[in-house]
């Protein structure tokens, strides 16, 4: 007699849960939300939201029908008093399954192989992007528990803000000062990590004006939550009016003054109209004694490129 009623309960609290499911991803989306990775406003962020989904169409082949198959047989086998499926002990091959679950899963690996090999030359990091315009050159360094970046070209330097020109590449030179991080900006592209000792290349580009947020990606302590800033993509007119602002109205960076920055702690949004020349080499190669990387002795094992000053100079220039 309580057969049926706990039948009844196996649907229904699966369905449910998948209903449910659906709901939390497809809730933030209709309130208002955004999926920042699945809502690119670049060409480096738009490749690999392509990557994203052209992957997962791609297991979906597989992986969509394995899940139906796998309710349809648990319901059609089911045991029940009036169950009519054929009963075949001796049943144990099938050639043309076989061919198609072993055929199918080994073309789409292919698939997957080719597509991710071709995303993964063109998005490499430190490639140039095509553009008829001259990148801007931002220096990046990852602090605890803030973020630094130095404008070159430009002469001033930024705590926890990152203003951009829209719809021009951005050559972001990275390095840390600081337990090894990960530079995120979602909207734009993918992450890449800062370490001592240790000179990354990223190229990225905002198609849009707007205002995007960046994080640091990587836990590093107590206050690694809150290791976020805005990244205001504006006109060239409008960043260079943002520039000069900074210059007239901002304090330069002094090297006693980084030297507080750097200690451990949170800081504020803040501005400056200068910083001292060659920091960004000077943090690279904090750690470099009579001209070998602290880093040496593991590049060495792995076949990681030592970091020497004069290397951090060609980089630069």
């Amino acid at each position: 007699m309580n057969k049926k009623p706990r039948s009844l309960i196996r649907i229904i609290i699966p369905v449910v849960l998948t209903l449910v499911t659906i709901a939390l991803i497809v809730w933030p989306m209709l309130a208002g939300g955004q999926y920042v990775v699945l809502d690119p406003k670049g060409p480096i962020g738009a490749s690999q939201r392509d990557l994203i989904v052209i992957s997962t169409i791609l297991c979906a082949v597989v992986i969509v029908p394995v899940l139906i198959l796998s309710a349809v047989i648990v319901w059609r086998y089911r045991d029940k008093p009036d169950n009519k499926s054929a009963y075949e002990p001796n049943w144990s091959h099938s050639t043309k399954a076989e061919a198609i679950w072993w055929t199918v899963p080994i073309i789409i690996i292919g698939l997957l192989a080719i597509v991710t090999i071709r995303y993964t030359y063109d998005l490499e990091p430190s490639k140039p992007m095509a553009s008829e315009k001259a990148p801007v050159t931002i220096q990046v360094s990852s602090l605890d528990w803030k973020w630094l970046f130095m404008y070159p070209e430009q002469g001033i330097a930024t705590v926890n803000t990152l203003n951009i020109p829209a719809d021009r590449p951005v050559k972001f030179e990275l390095t840390a000062d600081s337990p090894m991080n990960s530079f995120w900006i979602p909207q734009l592209g993918g992450q890449i990590y800062t370490m001592s000792g240790m000179a990354m290349t990223l190229y990225l580009q905002a198609d849009h004006e707007g205002q995007y947020w960046g994080s640091g990606a990587n836990f590093t302590g107590e206050h690694f939550a809150q290791m976020r800033f805005d990244v205001n993509a504006t006109s060239e007119e409008d960043f260079d009016k943002w520039v000069n602002e900074v210059k007239q109205q901002s304090q330069p960076l002094t090297q006693e003054m980084y030297k507080t920055l750097a200690e451990p702690g949170t800081s504020n949004v803040a501005y400056y109209s200068s910083f001292p020349e060659g920091l960004f080499q000077d943090i690279v190669t904090k750690y470099v004694v009579d001209g070998q990387s602290a880093h040496s002795k593991h590049g060495e094992a792995s076949g990681a490129k030592e970091i020497t000053t004069n290397d951090v100079d060609k980089s630069a220039n």
